[in-house]
């Protein structure tokens, strides 16, 4: 995978993540790890790794309140 791919995967997985803080966080939690997963294939692993922690913390969110 190229940078530019592996760059725009890290930010798709931000943005679901972030979205999914206030709508559907199962969903887009489990995609912006998807996406961080798929990202980890790429020169551009730091933005990987905050979508999957990013989306981590959106799935558990919802579970503590």
């Amino acid at each position: 995978m190229n940078d530019m791919a592996g760059n725009w995967m890290g930010w798709l997985g931000i943005l679901s993540a972030i979205v999914g803080f206030f709508y559907a966080p199962i969903w887009l939690g489990g995609i912006a790890i998807i996406l961080g997963l798929i990202g980890l294939a790429s020169p551009k692993k730091a933005l990987a790794w905050w979508a999957i922690a990013l989306g981590i913390v959106a799935i558990i969110i919802p579970y503590l309140f």
